[in-house]
């Protein structure tokens, strides 16, 4: 098949201990909507068209059950059955019409780390989708801890087409479509979440959401700064059950011209760590949140 197998970043599946009080805080305090309900599960939206950017399950422990990516159709996930096995990934569950209330054509996979990924096409879309000054609007990226980032690199670039668009001395950032990034791989000593990050409308989205947060008790654990890879703005928290989560804007665009960065390009003055340098550094608790949470050993989502 021609063409790219994987095109959006669609949603988070969050495995948490009670989904009432994650719900209340997605909900009241990060402003997403409640999009759809099952007997186990909550969906919730943003203000853009996805029909659901994270879902909330109960679990014991806190745990990623899945990412979803989106597939341009239904073709490339046949095409994507195929492929994920030559590089070292297992189909968990073989092309089929979905249950979850987005529907879609999808399958579900583990990447050669353990990671469950879903990847959808024909998923339900709103089409109320007005930005409004302080609510998230989709999923801008996920990254992802791995022992071994040239591997992850390989598999995400081979099995699902995604692409590199720079490599720093500590993360490989790569995409599936003109977003700087919608997944990055940091190098580290495990493979746990290391955070996900949602799009806001602008600078001022994220930094009246960091006064919100700050105000519910969840102060910035890093930020507000700009980042080098995606210049984008940003604002870090430990949020319920020590999912880390970030606000951010203005995330550039790479196109097929795009210059691939190495890590010789990407090199701050000492004592700087993204372009502002305003902002509070990484606090000793998000670097311990991004080490908690783990991806699920089973489909269940």
């Amino acid at each position: 098949m021609q063409g790219p197998l994987v095109n959006e970043m669609q949603s988070v599946a969050m495995g948490v201990p009670d989904v009432a009080a994650a719900e209340r805080f997605y909900t009241d305090i990060w402003r997403l909507s409640v999009a759809a309900r099952t007997p186990t599960t909550v969906y919730l939206r943003g203000t853009g068209a996805a029909h659901h950017i994270v879902s909330l399950t109960a679990a014991q422990a806190p745990e990623l059950l899945a990412l979803t990516l989106g597939a341009p159709s239904r073709e490339a996930i046949d095409a994507l059955a195929a492929a994920v096995p030559r590089h070292g990934g297992t189909v968990l569950a073989a092309p089929a019409e979905s249950a979850d209330p987005a529907g879609g054509y999808g399958l579900a996979l583990r990447d050669p780390e353990g990671r469950i990924l879903r990847v959808v096409h024909g998923t339900a879309r709103h089409a109320d989708t007005t930005p409004e000054r302080d609510r998230p609007q989709r999923l801008a990226h996920v990254v992802m801890n791995s022992r071994d980032v040239p591997a992850m690199q390989r598999f995400y670039a081979d099995a699902l087409g995604f692409r590199l668009s720079d490599r720093t001395r500590i993360m490989a950032f790569m995409r599936c479509n003109t977003d700087h990034h919608n997944i990055a791989l940091a190098d580290a000593d495990n493979d746990c979440l290391n955070h996900i990050a949602f799009v806001m409308p602008d600078l001022d989205g994220v930094m009246r959401g960091g006064g919100r947060m700050k105000d519910a008790g969840h102060p910035v654990q890093w930020g507000p700064g700009r980042h080098g890879p995606g210049n984008n703005v940003f604002n870090y928290f430990v949020g319920p059950f020590d999912f880390v989560i970030e606000y951010t804007a203005e995330v550039s665009t790479a196109d097929e011209d795009y210059k691939v960065g190495m890590p010789e390009d990407w090199k701050w003055p000492p004592g700087r760590i993204d372009h502002w340098g305003v902002g509070t550094p990484p606090s000793a608790e998000l670097k311990a949140a991004q080490r908690r949470i783990r991806f699920a050993d089973n489909l269940r989502v």
